[in-house]
């Protein structure tokens, strides 16, 4: 038996994984998925969001673990984890990154995402007018992130999906090699995923390796289009 934390993306909330968890705990694992601060039921103000908080959030949730998890980041909670990596080293057996970002140490979502500049996420989000916040087009939402994904998961994300503080996009993460960088990481590709596309992804983990490497024939949002299949995946690695 595994314990998993598994930490969502921007815009999201615990409510993304509705479908995985039960098929992780039919596998016989344990399963956290906290709301970051600010996401899904959580009301932390504006100006607490930052990448430390979500950090503190993830290790909190580590903490009550009985034992060392598996911690699962997927798309911006790469980087969260990343960071979460490297305050709670001893608790963590191995990081899984779901078609996530990969971050380096001292580099941010917002530097490691020039190398995609025209990405549709990008060019389909706005800044609020006091530069605090994303918030993404939801008109543009199924063709970005839930193209293959059930009609009602994408209506549920769209009641849901919040808007996103600018602070951790652009804080850059702080790692070392012997906290962090001793995890073991593992990667799970999506191959059809046009947020952070493939050559994407393998571009990250060139700079950052991770073994083993999964994929899986899905977009963004693999928790909605193959969540038994995620499960099974998430249980191997």
């Amino acid at each position: 038996m595994t314990t998993f934390v598994l930490v969502h993306g921007s815009w999201h909330g615990s409510w993304c994984w509705h479908r995985v968890v039960p098929e992780l705990e039919a596998l016989g694992h344990q399963v956290l998925a906290p709301d970051l601060p600010g996401h899904g039921d959580d009301a932390t103000p504006v100006a607490q969001l930052t990448l430390a908080a979500y950090a503190e959030c993830v290790t909190a949730a580590v903490r009550t673990a009985s034992g060392p998890v598996v911690l699962v980041g997927h798309s911006f909670g790469g980087i969260v984890i990343s960071q979460a990596a490297e305050i709670v080293p001893e608790r963590i057996s191995r990081l899984i990154y779901l078609t996530a970002f990969l971050p380096a140490n001292g580099q941010s979502l917002s530097r490691l995402a020039t190398a995609d500049g025209d990405n549709p996420v990008a060019t389909s989000s706005s800044i609020s007018a006091d530069q605090q916040l994303i918030r993404l087009d939801l008109s543009r939402v199924r063709e970005l992130l839930y193209a293959d994904c059930p009609e009602s998961d994408v209506a549920l994300a769209r009641r849901r999906l919040c808007a996103e503080p600018v602070t951790p996009f652009i804080t850059p993460v702080r790692l070392t090699a012997g906290r962090a960088g001793s995890i073991p990481r593992s990667y799970i590709e999506c191959l059809n995923d046009i947020a952070i596309p493939l050559w994407f992804q393998r571009r990250m983990q060139a700079t950052v390796p991770c073994d083993p490497v999964y994929a899986l024939p899905t977009g963004h949002s693999p928790f909605f289009a193959a969540p038994a299949e995620l499960a099974r995946l998430l249980g191997e690695a």
